[in-house]
């Protein structure tokens, strides 16, 4: 008799194939949700380096301000301040507007890693905008 019941359960070993079925369906379930928050994550971070390299080139402008007295009108002029930039966003350019006296000026961030966002820092807005797809106006 226990020769049979153990014959028995030798036979029952490994899984069935609906068990298998509802693995695999499991699995795919978690990976069509994990995979685009993957993705958005990257994305957020690119635009998080973004802002952060607008606000250094904000920073760089306001620098050659102090030493002065007046705002750049190119960024030929603050080239030598060297404006800072995320070492994962090597691709990050900067516009500049406005100049002379006024203290309205634009620095805008822009990187290729971003799929080309772009990040507007206006002096006369008092901080950093959302992330873009526009140019400093």
């Amino acid at each position: 008799m226990f020769a049979q019941l153990l014959a028995a359960r030798k036979k029952d070993e490994g899984f069935t194939l609906i068990e298998l079925l509802v693995v695999v369906i499991i699995i795919g379930i978690l990976a069509a949700i994990a995979i685009p928050v993957f993705l958005n994550q990257r994305a957020s971070a690119a635009k998080a380096a973004l802002t952060s390299d607008a606000r250094n080139g904000a920073i760089v402008v306001e620098t050659f301000f102090t030493d002065n007295q007046r705002y750049p009108a190119d960024l030929a002029e603050v080239a030598a301040l060297n404006p800072t930039t995320s070492t994962n966003n090597a691709v990050t350019t900067y516009a500049l507007t406005g100049g002379g006296t006024g203290f309205t000026y634009c620095v805008q961030a822009n990187s290729g890693a971003a799929n080309g966002w772009s990040v507007t820092y206006n002096s006369a807005l008092k901080g950093t905008q959302p992330p873009v797809h526009a140019n400093c106006t």
